[in-house]
């Protein structure tokens, strides 16, 4: 079967490790099951999946890709939940298991024509939602939507702010953020990239590190390094960061006297359970909440959308169709 695959790793030049091929159909162990992809789309994680982050050199060549939707055995319509992982071992939630994994770090991903998953990481897809919408969801809409519902402590009506809109996560943070109700603040070096967020609901967008109008509530920071001071200084005292990811470097500086004498949280966000996943599903289906699409993109052109995300070239989610 057609797949793209992360033939070794390559930290210097991650995209030359990218490789079209043809593989081997899925082995599918005791209850899993397989999939026919109809679409799937691209995230950061895939990027760095060729620079042998989350995925060693031993374990290529890998089929990359985390998030797919398509149709099961029987032919009904599914999302897949990207989480390989024991609930049990987590208490309860598989994103706590110490040995989970991703799709594409320890079993093959999503950008192939089949992928084989556990039958209980299948999501039935309502009517309302297409197959590249429903791919953009598993990780990072499912993502921010754990930030938001679960980890953030919200009340309604309050104040957030999304540092560097235009990536996966923000966009969904900004898109769900405001649809329920909260007063949202963004950022990003793009003029253009700011007026998008305005469009997708922010009440204001700013250059990273200005001053916002008001404190808030909860920053939403999945870039690091380079928007970390700017987060702690927009909070209120009692306020909250949420983080995801580092993109931009882990190691700022803390800033731990700012953090006590305000009463600031820091808390980390990893993916969400398949639970969470087949709620945000059906949420989207039932309402106009759906995730903003860069660009569809057939498989087989996968190289060009992971060019444009390396350049930053994007604003949403790239999809690959099959």
């Amino acid at each position: 079967m057609f797949a793209i695959t992360a033939a070794r790793i390559d930290k210097d030049n991650p995209l030359s490790a990218l490789e079209a091929t043809e593989r081997p159909a899925p082995k599918v162990p005791d209850g899993w099951t397989t999939v026919t992809v109809k679409a799937a789309s691209l995230n950061h994680h895939d990027l760095w999946s060729l620079r042998g982050v989350g995925l060693s050199a031993d374990r290529c060549p890998m089929i990359l890709g985390c998030d797919a939707a398509g149709l099961d055995e029987e032919g009904n319509p599914v999302v897949v939940h990207g989480v390989i992982g024991d609930v049990a071992a987590g208490g309860g939630d598989e994103t706590l298991d110490p040995r989970r994994s991703l799709l594409s770090e320890v079993h093959d991903g999503t950008f192939a024509e089949k992928v084989a998953v556990p039958r209980r990481n299948l999501v039935p897809l309502p009517e309302g939602l297409s197959f590249e919408e429903a791919a953009c969801l598993p990780t990072a809409w499912l993502t921010a939507y754990r930030m938001l519902f679960e980890k953030a402590g919200l009340q309604p009506g309050g104040s957030v702010l999304v540092q560097g809109a235009g990536g996966g996560v923000s966009g969904a943070l900004i898109r769900l953020a405001s649809a329920t109700g909260y007063r949202v603040y963004a950022t990003s070096r793009s003029a253009a990239k700011r007026a998008r967020a305005l469009e997708l609901g922010a009440h204001a967008a700013v250059e990273p590190g200005e001053r916002l109008a008001e404190k808030v509530d909860v920053v939403f920071d999945s870039v690091g390094a380079a928007t970390w001071a700017h987060s702690v200084r927009s909070l209120k005292p009692g306020g909250r960061i949420v983080t995801c990811g580092a993109t931009s470097g882990d190691a700022p500086p803390a800033e731990l006297t700012r953090v006590f004498f305000l009463q600031l949280s820091v808390v980390g966000s990893t993916m969400g359970t398949r639970d969470q996943l087949e709620r945000l599903v059906g949420l989207c289906a039932r309402t106009d909440v759906r995730p903003e699409i860069d660009r569809v993109l057939p498989l087989t052109r996968a190289a060009e959308g992971f060019a444009a995300m390396a350049e930053g070239d994007l604003f949403g989610k790239i999809v690959f169709t099959l």
